[in-house]
Parts: C-alpha cells; sequence; structure tokens
C-alpha cells in the first residue's frame, strides 16, 4: 500500500513515516500544498495524510481540487484546529476522517486500516490467481485452501503481480509501488522480497522473466 503525507512540519512528519514504514506501508511525504497537487495528478495512492495548515496552498484547497479531478483514495485530516471545526470543514471538502494533533501513532494506524479495509471491501476484496487466493483487507492469502505466513510487503507484491496477472513488472516498477520517495533500498530488494515469497508461496508461481523482471505463472 502507498500512501502520500502531506506535512510541513517534519518533528510531526518523521515519526509518522517512520512508524508508517514499519507498517509495511511505502510513504511519499509532500512538504506543502503545491508539491501535494503535483504529487495527486498521478493517482498512485491508496489514501492520503493530509494537513490542512500548509505553505503555498491550504491543505482544504488541495483536498476539494483532488476530489474535483475524480480522485478517490481516502483521506485522512491532520489538524492542529478545533476538532469541531474539522469536523465540519473536512467532511464538505471530501476528507473521509480526521485526527486532531498532537496524536497518538497506533490510533492513527487503526484509522489507516479500517479506512483501506472499507474501500478494498467495497471493490470486491478477493483475488484469485490459479490455487492462489488473496484478500488485502486482511493481509491473508491462502494457496490450495492453507494459509501462508505472509509479511506485509510479500501481501503487497503479491497484489501487485495478481492485479494484472499477464503483465511483467520490471523491478524498477515495483520498487515504485512497493516503497516510498527517497527510501533507500539495496539493489536487490525486490529479489529478495520475489524470493521470501517464493519460498512461501511455491518457486513455479511467480515467473522470472530474464532481463525484464517478474510476472505471475500463466494458466490456460
Amino acid at each position: 500500500m502507498r500512501l502520500l503525507m502531506v506535512e510541513d512540519d517534519e518533528k510531526i512528519a518523521e515519526p509518522v513515516a517512520d512508524s508508517l514504514r514499519r507498517a509495511g506501508y511505502a510513504i511519499d511525504w509532500a512538504r506543502d500544498g503545491r508539491e501535494a497537487e503535483l504529487s495527486l495528478h498521478h493517482d498512485i495512492y491508496d489514501l492520503v495524510l493530509l494537513d490542512l495548515g500548509l505553505p503555498k496552498v491550504d491543505g482544504i484547497k488541495v483536498l476539494t481540487g483532488y476530489r474535483g479531478r475524480g480522485g478517490y483514495a481516502p483521506v485522512i485530516i491532520l489538524t492542529a484546529c478545533d476538532a469541531i471545526e474539522s469536523r465540519v470543514i473536512g467532511p464538505a471538502a471530501g476528507a473521509d476522517d480526521y485526527l486532531v494533533k498532537p496524536f497518538d501513532l497506533d490510533e492513527l494506524a487503526a484509522r489507516i486500516r479500517a479506512l483501506l479495509r472499507r474501500r478494498t471491501e467495497q471493490s470486491d476484496p478477493i483475488f484469485m490467481h490459479g490455487d492462489l487466493t488473496l484478500n488485502p483487507a486482511n493481509h491473508t492469502a491462502t494457496h490450495k485452501g492453507e494459509t501462508l505466513d505472509l509479511v506485509s510487503r510479500e501481501v503487497g507484491l503479491l497484489r501487485i503481480l495478481i492485479e494484472e496477472s499477464t503483465r511483467v513488472f520490471t523491478r524498477r516498477e515495483l520498487e515504485d509501488k512497493l516503497y516510498g520517495w527517497g527510501q533507500e533500498i539495496a539493489s536487490n530488494t525486490i529479489d529478495v522480497l520475489v524470493h521470501g515469497s517464493r519460498r512461501k508461496l511455491g518457486t513455479q508461481h511467480i515467473v522470472n522473466v530474464r532481463g525484464v523482471g517478474y510476472r505471475l505463472k500463466r494458466y490456460e
């Protein structure tokens, strides 16, 4: 899952980003409203964390513009404003939830999980490919009826591959989908992730297309 955090205060943003990365999310960090607008044009995010008091373009304008263009990712407002004001302004502009600063990181993580689960459940959360069944809403997968013990990044990898099961993904494409801007990753990170997934799923299910990247096994 890839999240966009829009926050100009480093003292707030850095611990949030660190906590969510440890939970397995890819986090991109926009530091002002204009950067947020440019980032949201790419439509690659599963959820947005949005501060209201931003430099250059305020958070409400970012949100209304995003919704006006058809942006559908859930948005959680992070605000130092009065809770009652946020409760009124946020939903009117298209927000799905809000937290008033300072907030607890565990509470933020719970709100994120709830919104992502709700979004996934609304759009048929179950993916099937041969003997593999994947439920991203609760991070579970089964193979031939047996539950697989997958970590968050492995679930994310399988979701990417299964959503476009006939496509070959390059390592760079997988890195972009699974990791955030500026996140330091080794040159063999994707290979290691694939190896761990194969060990649990079976080596034949994720195919290495030499010189290109990875795809799922094809079924006739």
